[in-house]
């Protein structure tokens, strides 16, 4: 139990040598505020550089053509949000597994874990290469423009070995950030990212390489943090929880692969939740104009997102950490101090891009048409910027107690039974095009976050407490660490 917890219980509410509980309180915030900014700035930090990748990849793009733009937005949008989705999903229960693990004291188990997750991971990522090996056919079935299609057919093969680069980037992430060691992946997303800038604007705009060039640049700026990481992990950075490969990778897989699967499973069914937007913008008309407007809009909410990402990284940490620990006040004070926090933000972010949302437009695109058409959505993003610095971070907490499972099904009911239907029928029915198709996106993500307050509020904290103990108990079967000869390899 946390000491200021258990001095005011002891003391009925006052500390010692007469302090009043509201300063005990203060120091609890300051204290919860400190770690919670220990994950959340890091994380911030680095995933808005590793969305950067793309954002830079999509505006130099879109200054090479609006067709180029269209199938780029398309192949991003849809097949690598489609597989980011599924193996960011996958990553984040090793967050379960690691947060918990690392909680218990368990740290010998946590490199057992990572390769237990490269393994899965990998297994997937091959069946998943078809989708960009197929992207053309697949983009006209689904009634896209052809010549849309044609150029993210040719895209999308640039796509295939950023896919691979998830598997260490996504893994190594969680597995640094249960450990608040993940300053090292700050440095490493910046650094990529200046080199990308300027890559892209050598390739693409001194030497004119187009697709080939962005592309390129693209794909180093994926892959080059991934060889520090792993390098950080492995050579030393991780005495405690890296150990070395181990033949213990290949046992008891089934665990990792469920929570896995049910991990993907709840993040992918969010992360798709946009491509639906995507491709029902598609078949409208002045298709190209909506969906460069479209995806300029989602980019921008994409930034915000990776606020909010920030916060459901630290929310899974927190959470996982203190569970492990048999700590449920300081879980509960931890979620409550993320969500709040995260709010405060997204609130600002709010009436900033209400008012100048639309002359943004222009960093990705020249064309005053589809900037017109950014600004004329910007109320809609806006509003989706507010409820997404909640709902991402009540995410965090279903992962940090390993609800997964749970929220998938919330997911699927919230998402695509309640605000897919309604986005149709507003949209096409009624006849409000793309307007029509976000607000309905946003009632389902809207009922979603009530419900998922509502799980939160309702639950009983000790006993998730039992449940993480069961669970540590259950996956943790290696409880003493393996001797040299066993784990080294």
């Amino acid at each position: 139990m946390d000491p200021d917890i258990h001095e005011n219980l002891l003391t009925n509410g006052k500390g010692q040598k007469g302090v009043p509980s509201e300063e005990k309180l203060k120091d609890r915030l300051w204290s919860e505020t400190k770690k919670m900014w220990v994950v959340t700035g890091p994380a911030i930090f680095t995933r808005c550089s590793t969305f950067g990748i793309n954002v830079i990849s999509q505006a130099f793009v879109g200054h090479i053509g609006a067709t180029e733009l269209a199938g780029y937005a398309l192949v991003a949008t849809v097949f690598l949000r489609f597989t980011n989705g599924i193996l960011l999903g996958m990553a984040s229960g090793l967050e379960t597994l690691c947060g918990q693990a690392y909680g218990a004291n368990q740290r010998h188990m946590l490199g057992v874990y990572l390769q237990r997750s490269w393994i899965v991971q990998f297994t997937c990522s091959l069946f998943l290469v078809p989708l960009f090996c197929l992207t053309t056919p697949i983009l006209k079935a689904l009634g896209q423009d052809e010549a849309i299609a044609e150029e993210a057919g040719v895209i999308a093969l640039w796509f295939i070995p950023v896919v691979f680069s998830f598997i260490p980037s996504f893994t190594c992430q969680m597995f640094l950030q249960t450990q608040s060691k993940n300053m090292i992946i700050s440095y490493l997303a910046f650094c990529s990212l200046s080199i990308h800038i300027f890559l892209s604007w050598l390739l693409t705009v001194r030497y004119k390489f187009g697709i080939p060039g962005a592309m390129i640049s693209t794909i180093l700026a994926y892959w080059l943090p991934n060889m520090g990481q792993l390098s950080f992990v492995m050579c030393g950075g991780c005495r405690d929880t890296w150990k070395g490969f181990s033949f213990l990778a290949f046992k008891d897989l089934w665990p990792v692969i469920k929570l896995s699967l049910s991990s993907g499973a709840m993040l992918c069914l969010e992360l798709w939740y946009n491509t639906v937007l995507i491709l029902l913008t598609g078949n409208m008309e002045n298709a190209e104009v909506e969906i460069d407007a479209l995806s300029i809009c989602l980019n921008i909410n994409g930034w915000e997102m990776m606020l909010a990402f920030g916060f459901m990284a630290a929310a899974s940490v927190r959470v996982s950490n203190e569970l492990g620990r048999g700590n449920s006040k300081a879980a509960k004070f931890s979620i409550v101090n993320i969500v709040l926090t995260s709010f405060a933000i997204g609130f600002t972010l709010f009436i900033f891009f209400l008012f100048f949302g639309g002359r943004l437009a222009y960093i990705f695109t020249d064309s005053s048409e589809v900037a017109a058409a950014v600004a004329d959505l910007s109320p809609l993003l806006a509003c989706s910027i507010l409820m997404n610095s909640v709902q991402p971070v009540l995410s965090g907490v279903a992962v940090g107690a390993g609800w997964q499972s749970i929220v998938a099904y919330v997911n699927i009911a919230c998402y695509y039974l309640v605000g897919v239907p309604v986005g149709v029928v507003l949209g096409y029915v009624f006849h409000m095009q793309v307007k029509g198709v976000w607000i309905g996106m946003l009632f389902g993500t809207f009922v979603q976050t009530i419900v998922l307050i509502i799980i939160t509020c309702k639950t009983d904290w000790d006993n998730q407490v039992s449940v993480a103990r069961k669970r540590v108990n259950r996956w943790f079967v290696e409880a003493e660490e393996p001797s040299a000869n066993q784990q080294g390899v």
